[in-house]
């Protein structure tokens, strides 16, 4: 007879196939039409609040696999945080000005110079907005829940005016000033960079040693020369001095007839490049006593000083440092305390101009070549080589910048260095080095150049007076962002300077009334740094509680944030600041598409599911850079399966029960399905232990040990036969079905931060009444595990388990046994396992998953495997002593008949 529809066998509509690509999109759109994220947000709003403040990406482009990374990781801790209860509002934002917009347009065929500035910039702007639009979409395809309606935008009326209230705010304390420095230029962009705009390439440069002749009536110092080495020679005809260590030790010496200068310590190496023979020394000098003396530019009629400066090393050169105020920012320094021109040669294009005299009208890179040729021609070039060495390059056209003097408008990060200081010791850096990198590039920082010399951006406000002198006036900058809040910055360029100004302004530097308007905009990274004013705009806490971003945001937005915080309102934004690493091909390559190594995000969704993207963050350790391929993904993919066939076939074998009036209280359970709830316990501590650390991947790996070990090769595997088996609606059998009810709905509402998708869709086939989204649950609690007994004798129940199944497939090897339900184990255990096992109060036939257990007490566990004798019942498959005639076990047959 077949028994078949005796048994109760798994039933669920839960799908094995996820299908997520197309699923996830019909999921995303029922919580979109249900309002969810205001749902929650209304469930949470008397409740603390948690605010992860959303660092902008910039709006151009599709969003690539970095942005994929970056948004889910947040999305991880919004979820994790609502969930735990906390009132969590996100606001999405977005960066809008600069650069890469205006190329965007410029190659969509707009030509800058046709039209008007206004026209132009309302091209940019309605660019960045489409860009916005774009971006929009494909992020909330990732899953992401938040405020999308209401996002964040730096091009916005409201948001310029905030920023000019922090820039006012500043021009309050004195932080604000305008001054002729090196900054790092770009010829590419024609424009001014910050540090946070600069990466580092392989270029290759000219070395040159050149000796710079005495012009000293030292008796001594006549007919000498000082050698100075240099890798920009086109910074030559900007030079106005040569720098010496006031403690180095500096020797004349003589070879072949010539005399020359160099530092004591560099003088072996010195020769060795330069092919000097027959060395002789003949005089030393401390630097200090050789200030003020003076030497001959090799090229133009001008006499200039030795100089003295900390700044000069004996690590490589010559220990004498060709020094040009207009070109470097230790030139600078020591050139203003000389009170030496600030001399720079060189256009915004990087054209040599005419007071570099024969070079004019060469682009500077040339001009390297001929001023080494004008060197040699002259007599004073000793060496020159070509070498590859690692240069700043401008971080949008990748070409090469140069340090040149310009008037710009500077932040001074010198006034409040101790405060910046202070509020990051405050701040919770992850990772710990995080705290250390943003310190020193604080340590070593004087100002923030924040002026721009481009179009698409917010301008700085600065009017100047008929003197020439800027106006400094925090009510002039309060009423602009007035007028910006009313207009949006494009009046700056629509309105004249009068029609700007408060009405009745007056300054004594204009006796006539006449003002001009400055035409910088201000650094993309002041931008983005202000943003944090949208906490006081919304009434939410400041600081904010986290900020997660790349780790190239600690020169970038973390320190710009940073400033613009303290400065405004005397604290660092942030409490807590998580950075993670680059994504990099398998190979641990930058992704380029010159490569063809790059991963696009939007295929990846509508191939595989966000869900899979999603597990691949939570796999990875990402506070290091991180790697994706194929192989990874399909590994990942395949890790998605294991979890969900787990959640079906849990989901098939409770499809029956009610937990309204079938659940069986844990006290009366029986000592196994306790151990799994106690094991489920000890899952959930660990799993909201990582979460509150921000360690997404051990979150992973802990839920998949658990759903692998634990649940699929333990219990789900050993209480078939009581599942299937057993009566339906007996004690034992719901008992196991509550721990499995109870395990499912808790694993389901730890996976929803990183697997929403699937867990909303499962939890829709979670018999029961049940809220209408997995999302408004909370997480199940952190609780101090009972019975610590019953987990010690588990654990010691597993090495005998572990070892029986070893002996089982060794079993089925030699062929004495098919399946294991043909077995009978010769049991001999210690004391203590008998003990153990005695505790636990299971069916040891069960547990083992063979027919029967012949279990005796021993010196130390041994297992035999022998084939069982006896009748095989027709419903269960297990090996019994008799059966009834239908036959059935007793078991079964009380089952079946009653």
């Amino acid at each position: 007879m077949d028994y078949k529809a005796t048994l109760c066998m798994p039933k669920t509509d839960f799908p094995m196939r996820g299908n997520l690509g197309v699923r996830e999109i019909e999921f995303q759109k029922a919580w979109e039409d249900s309002n969810l994220y205001k749902k929650v947000l209304e469930q949470n709003k008397n409740n603390p609040s948690f605010i992860l403040h959303d660092g902008p990406p910039y709006a151009n482009g599709d969003i690539h696999i970095g942005h994929a990374l970056n948004k889910v990781l947040k999305d991880f801790v919004l979820r994790y945080q609502t969930m735990k209860g906390k009132y969590v509002p996100y606001i999405p934002g977005w960066d809008t000005h600069g650069l890469p917009i205006e190329t965007a347009v410029t190659k969509k065929g707009v030509n800058r110079k046709e039209m008007s500035l206004v026209d132009y910039r309302k091209i940019c702007y309605q660019y960045a907005l489409e860009q916005v639009a774009k971006q929009k979409e494909q992020f909330k395809r990732l899953g992401i829940l938040g405020d999308w309606d209401n996002p964040y935008i730096t091009l916005t009326k409201e948001y310029e005016a905030r920023q000019v209230g922090v820039f006012a705010k500043m021009v309050e304390k004195g932080l604000i000033y305008k001054g002729l420095k090196p900054v790092y230029w770009s010829p590419s962009s024609e424009s001014a960079l910050a540090e946070a705009e600069i990466e580092y390439h392989d270029k290759v440069s000219i070395s040159i040693y050149v000796a710079f002749k005495s012009a000293s009536d030292d008796p001594d110092l006549k007919d000498a020369s000082y050698i100075i080495w240099t890798t920009t020679p086109w910074t030559i005809p900007a030079n106005l001095a040569i720098s010496v260590h006031p403690r180095f030790n500096y020797v004349l010496f003589e070879t072949k007839g010539h005399k020359y200068i160099v530092t004591e310590t560099l003088l072996d190496e010195v020769s060795k490049e330069l092919g000097f023979e027959d060395v002789k020394v003949l005089k030393t000098y401390k630097g200090q006593d050789l200030e003020l003396k003076t030497y001959k530019h090799p090229i133009y009629d001008r006499v200039s000083p030795i100089i003295v400066g900390d700044h000069v090393t004996d690590t490589d050169g010559t220990g004498l440092v060709h020094t040009a105020p207009g070109h470097g920012e230790d030139d600078y320094r020591i050139g203003k305390q000389y009170n030496l021109e600030i001399l720079c040669p060189v256009d915004d294009r990087g054209i040599m101009t005419k007071e570099s005299g024969p070079f004019e009208g060469m682009y500077y890179e040339a001009a390297n070549e001929e001023v080494v040729k004008m060197l040699d021609d002259l007599g004073a070039l000793l060496k020159s080589s070509r070498f590859t060495h690692s240069y700043p390059h401008d971080w949008r056209t990748r070409k090469p910048v140069i340090f040149r003097a310009t008037p710009q408008w500077f932040a001074s990060i010198d006034k409040i260095k101790n405060e910046l200081l202070d509020e990051v010791k405050k701040a919770e850096w992850l990772p710990l080095w995080g705290e250390l990198r943003i310190s020193n590039m604080i340590t070593n920082r004087e100002d923030w150049c924040i002026s721009r010399q481009r179009a698409w951006g917010v301008p700085i406000p600065i009017f100047y007076a008929e003197n020439d002198e800027p106006i400094l006036d925090k009510d002039v900058l309060d009423h602009i962002a007035g007028e910006f809040h009313e207009h949006g910055s494009n009046v700056w360029f629509e309105k004249e300077a009068k029609n700007l100004l408060p009405k009745g302004f007056t300054h004594k530097g204009s006796p006539n009334n006449l003002f001009r308007k400055e035409t910088d905009i201000m650094d993309v990274w002041f931008d983005s740094g202000t943003s944090h004013t949208l906490l006081e705009t919304l009434d939410l806490p400041y600081p904010a509680d986290l900020y997660l971003e790349g780790s190239d945001q600690y020169r970038g937005w973390f320190n710009s944030s940073l400033t613009t915080g303290v400065a405004a309102y005397g604290r660092a934004p942030y409490k807590q600041v998580v950075s993670h690493g680059f994504v990099l091909d398998a190979k641990g390559r930058k992704m380029s598409k010159s490569l063809g190594n790059t991963v696009d995000p939007n295929k990846l969704m509508k191939q595989q599911g966000a869900d899979i993207l999603r597990l691949w963050v939570a796999s990875v350790d990402y506070q290091s850079d991180v790697r994706i391929s194929q192989d990874m993904m399909v590994q990942v993919a395949e890790s998605y399966r294991k979890i969900r066939n787990t959640v079906k076939f849990v989901l098939g074998n409770i499809g029956d029960f009610d937990p309204e009036k079938d659940y069986i209280d844990y006290e009366l359970r029986g000592q196994l399905n306790k151990v799994m709830t106690l094991k489920y316990q000890q899952l959930v501590n660990q799993v909201i232990d990582a979460y509150d650390h921000y360690q997404f991947d051990k979150v992973y790996r802990s839920i998949v040990s658990f759903m692998t070990n634990e649940l699929s090769a333990f219990y789900l595997d050993y209480t078939k036969d009581i599942l299937y088996i057993e009566k339906a609606d007996g004690l034992i059998r719901r008992s196991v079905q509550s721990t499995l009810y109870e395990i499912l709905l808790g694993m389901l509402k730890l996976l929803t931060p990183i697997m929403p998708h699937t867990t909303y869709e499962a939890y829709q086939f979670l018999p029961g009444k049940h809220l209408e989204n997995i999302y408004l649950e909370h997480l199940p609690e952190v609780r101090e595990l009972k019975d610590q007994n019953l987990l010690v004798a588990f654990d010691v129940l597993e090495q005998v388990r572990n070892l029986a199944l070893k002996r089982l497939e060794e079993a089925r090897e030699k062929k004495i046994i098919g399946k294991s339900l043909q077995a009978t184990l010769d049991l001999t255990v210690t004391k203590d396992q008998k003990a153990a096992i005695d505790l636990l109060d299971f069916k040891t036939h069960q547990v083992f998953i063979v027919s029967k257990v012949n279990l005796k007490v021993g010196e130390k566990l041994e297992i035999a495997v022998s084939l069982a004798n006896g009748h095989t019942c027709d419903r269960c498959w297990n090996v019994v002593d008799h059966v009834h005639e239908n036959g059935l076990c007793d078991r079964c047959d009380e089952i079946v008949n009653g």
